[in-house]
């Protein structure tokens, strides 16, 4: 990242010592105050790049500093970062709604820290795929490249937000790092598209869900009278697995979703019902004009197709995806094998390409391999994606996701 001008306001005289030495040796600006009643006429005068400050300081407080800036609007480009020992929820919460861009808890974790508030300034998504196979894991020498793991990918915020879609058996391997990170609480949501195996019956090896203090919130499509809630725990009744969902020591809250559109403090979270047996969700994540579209399982069916094919749902899917960052979406099928699994609930490559084609999506991610592929057959599914956009004179990126991808978005 190239040299940002920062402005740090703290109290604290070791704070304002230890933390510019540790932005300075990373070739960044910093200019300290004690002072936040003082910083704020200075700040508005030098616009620096980001402003660093605590809550608790007296005469103004890290809230009344940060609804002054904020209400500047030559600020409006100006990221604002609490750094505070306060890790209550509630004042996070405040915090985000007064238009902070992040929350660092202090003490600060010296190896990451400066890290942490560069991502916060860069401020991306990001995106990374854990499980990108379809129906069944499948795990050997076969599917070394991508990854045997079903259907799990996550969706993180530099601000601390933590997005969760499906629980195929990636989760597991979601969970191991989040394990592996040492963290005291872990917050996230978990947004599920539908009931079957594939992507729902690792939750219960998400270790997380078992430790007090973190907490979740559950969301996903009911099925005619059955809940979230119910569908969740009825795999975890004492019949099909030992433990059930009253071991869960974490805060788990469930949500029964339809077709609408969701507000998390500025990410947006819409749904659409897809073409497959069940009620199955699709979802587009928006947060400051960037987007991911996550779209599986999904039948997109042949033009040809006249007892099938509906235009009106293309449209709408097409008008749902349209210009997304990132379309992830169902392509378990070549074309050759769609023929005999029509009316599986599942999409074939052209039909793929049609669809990001049409909507102008930047990029697009075949997702939902068929168990049977090994790391070969997906090579050749994203060769043959690849030489149809081609084909079409398309500006569509398309690629083939491997298990522990990251892209920033």
């Amino acid at each position: 990242m190239s040299k940002l001008n920062l402005y740090l306001v703290d109290d604290d005289p070791d704070i304002s010592e230890y933390m510019p030495e540790l932005l300075r040796s990373a070739g960044h600006n910093v200019t300290t105050n004690n002072n936040s009643t003082d910083a704020v006429k200075i700040i508005i005068a030098e616009k620096p790049d980001c402003v660093l400050f605590d809550l608790m300081m007296p005469g103004m407080d890290g809230m009344d500093l940060c609804k002054a800036l904020r209400a500047e609007e030559t600020l409006n480009d100006t990221r604002l970062i609490v750094i505070s020992s306060k890790s209550y929820n509630f004042d996070r919460r405040r915090a985000m709604e007064c238009g902070i861009d992040g929350y660092i808890n202090k003490p600060i974790r010296e190896k990451s820290f400066v890290a942490d508030v560069e991502n916060i300034i860069e401020d991306k998504m990001d995106l990374t795929f854990w499980g990108v196979r379809g129906t069944l894991p499948v795990p050997g020498e076969n599917s070394i490249r991508y990854g045997g793991n079903t259907s799990c990918v996550t969706i993180n915020f530099a601000r601390g937000d933590h997005l969760i879609f499906d629980a195929g058996s990636g989760i597991k391997e979601l969970s191991n790092w989040y394990m592996s990170q040492g963290k005291k609480k872990i917050e996230a949501k978990i947004f599920i598209s539908h009931p079957h195996w594939d992507h729902i019956n690792a939750l219960p090896f998400f270790v997380p869900l078992y430790i007090q203090g973190n907490v979740f919130e559950v969301y996903g499509p009911r099925h005619g009278d059955v809940t979230v809630h119910e569908l969740i725990s009825a795999q975890m009744d004492g019949v099909y697995f030992p433990i059930t969902i009253q071991e869960f020591a974490s805060s788990v809250t469930f949500n029964d979703l339809h077709e609408e559109t969701l507000d998390f403090d500025g990410i947006k979270v819409s749904t659409l019902l897809l073409h497959h047996p069940g009620q199955c969700l699709g979802y587009r994540i928006d947060y400051k004009g960037r987007s991911i579209c996550y779209i599986t399982d999904n039948e997109l069916f042949l033009e040809e197709d006249e007892e099938h094919y509906d235009g009106f749902y293309v449209k709408r899917l097409a008008k749902f995806v349209e210009g997304t960052d990132a379309l992830i979406t169902d392509t378990t099928y070549t074309d050759e094998e769609y023929a005999t699994k029509v009316g599986w609930g599942h999409s074939c490559i052209s039909r793929v390409v049609d669809l990001a084609n049409r909507a102008k999506v930047k990029n697009l991610y075949l997702f939902h391999h068929d168990p049977d592929q090994n790391d070969d057959a997906i090579d050749s599914k994203l060769a043959t994606a690849r030489g149809m956009l081609e084909e079409l004179g398309s500006d569509v990126v398309c690629e083939a996701p491997h298990e522990k991808l990251t892209v920033r978005v």
